[in-house]
């Protein structure tokens, strides 16, 4: 393919893609993206924060 056929369908291409604009269904993004209103997801909790106490906290109380 030449290069003037090349470069009109690039600006075929590119003019189609300018004026795209898909729906968006933006309550549903809204609850993809936004925190659940309902508390069914527990928080997240360290199951080992009190198994192994920090090295660091043993440093300060040394000093």
């Amino acid at each position: 393919m030449g290069r003037g056929r090349q470069k009109a369908k690039h600006t075929k291409i590119a003019r189609e893609l300018k004026s795209f604009s898909p729906s968006v269904n933006y309550s549903a993004l809204e609850r993809e993206l936004g925190h659940p209103s309902d508390d069914s997801e527990p928080e997240y909790v360290d199951k080992w924060a009190d198994q192994y106490e920090d090295e660091d906290e043993d440093e300060l109380e040394k000093a």
